[in-house]
């Protein structure tokens, strides 16, 4: 084993990384001195500290003793939540209770915030007139807007809207200089009319020069308004546009992962609520012991449609679509949930649960692709063609035999 080497691996890690010699002492309570020897080959880490790099790195121990330097070009960048950010002007678009939060969320980890609703919202209204709604209250350092024409100036673009409704502001964006901006999606959902991912709505109607992103994962605005923290995703077709978004909007509150699937994370994302939905129509019936085998079969569907859309199997086991299932599942804050158990009660539910819209869009890739989903099916088919949710419950158990991965 040659000190000078593993140094020298050391410190190329540290510096892919962009981490400094005093973050890294202070993440692994060293001194920064102790940080210097080692990268320099006087002294190597002990045991317990080869094993809090290996794990923060993601490299194994033999990794860092074998010092290959070429195997760090396949790491990512180790985000530091509790580091000093640079504050960002950011408008985001849609004063629903998730873009409402967003806004909220933003400006309490230091960004400066401008959230756009239009005038004629009821929503956006209600928090000219209080400056609150049902969930949280904003600060004063929010600045509350109906027209989009300051947009120009904001660094990040956030649109929280229903999904279906994007390709209307694509084209008011349009109105305005919407260029060299990153333009991050917060809403689940798949266009009903093209098919396409919400991601593709956007990039196919802005400039080329923008960065689109998505911002998905497991989450209610009222457990994070009380301080209850979760696990999201920001995923884009570009890393380093996921890694300034990471780095930006990391926090005690909401820890980011890097989403290495696009494809795979939009659509599973949109795919749980339909999912969510069929949940609720169990709870209605009052056969909630389903609801093991609805996340089976379930997760199992929508991974084939995503391999046949190009996308990665594994990716609907990640927080985009399995990890979201007790918030949409289970949670009584979950509007899909409580949209499939009032349709079987014959209940009115007037909330938006962005799976009704979804599951028509599924209904056409499913024929599109050629692939098999008979629990979208039958939720289609109870919300679309009236279909009476006994029978159709029925109708699945009684499909053919067949082995439980195929």
């Amino acid at each position: 084993m040659n000190n000078v080497k593993v140094g020298e691996y050391l410190a190329a890690l540290r510096k892919y990384y962009k981490i400094t010699q005093d973050e890294l002492a202070d993440r692994l309570c060293v001194t920064r001195q102790a940080i210097s020897k080692w990268e320099n080959g006087v002294t190597i880490p002990d045991i317990e500290l080869l094993m809090k790099l290996s794990e923060l790195y993601g490299v194994s121990i033999n990794d860092i003793l074998n010092a290959d330097t070429l195997s760090i070009k396949y790491q990512k960048e180790i985000v530091f939540p509790n580091k000093r950010k640079i504050s960002k002007k950011i408008t985001v678009i849609g004063c629903g209770r998730w873009g409402t939060f967003i806004a909220w969320y933003l400006s309490e980890i230091g960004h400066e915030v401008s959230l756009y609703g239009r005038e004629a919202s009821a929503k956006m209204q209600k928090l000219l007139e209080t400056r609150e709604n049902e969930y949280l209250q904003l600060s004063d350092n929010i600045e509350l807007v109906t027209d989009l024409k300051g947009i120009e100036n904001a660094e990040y673009i956030i649109i929280s809207i229903p999904a279906q409704k994007l390709q209307d502001i694509v084209y008011e964006l349009n109105q305005y200089r919407i260029e060299n901006k990153t333009i991050v999606l917060c809403m689940k959902g798949i266009e009903i009319s093209t098919g396409r991912r919400l991601s593709q709505v956007l990039s196919d109607g802005v400039e080329e020069n923008n960065n689109v992103a998505v911002w998905l994962g497991p989450g209610h605005v009222e457990e994070f308004y009380r301080g209850v923290p979760n696990c999201m995703v920001i995923d884009s077709t570009k890393e380093i546009v996921k890694d300034m978004l990471i780095r930006d909007f990391s926090s005690d509150l909401i820890r980011f992962y890097y989403g290495t699937d696009l494809i795979g994370n939009e659509v599973g994302a949109a795919a749980k609520n339909v999912i969510g939905i069929a949940a609720g129509m169990l709870d209605g019936l009052d056969l909630s012991s389903l609801k093991g085998a609805l996340m089976s079969r379930g997760s199992n569907e929508i991974a084939k449609l995503i391999v046949a859309m190009g996308g990665k199997a594994s990716t609907v086991y990640g927080l985009c679509h399995l990890g979201d299932y007790e918030a949409t599942l289970f949670s009584e804050h979950s509007h899909n949930l409580s949209y499939g158990k009032a349709i079987v009660l014959q209940n009115k539910y007037c909330e938006l649960a962005e799976g009704y819209y979804t599951v028509k869009a599924l209904h056409n890739l499913s024929k599109a692709y050629g692939v098999e989903m008979p629990i979208c099916e039958v939720v289609y088919r109870i919300l679309y063609e009236n279909a009476k949710p006994t029978e159709m419950l029925q109708k699945l158990f009684s499909r053919s035999l067949r082995n439980e991965f195929v």
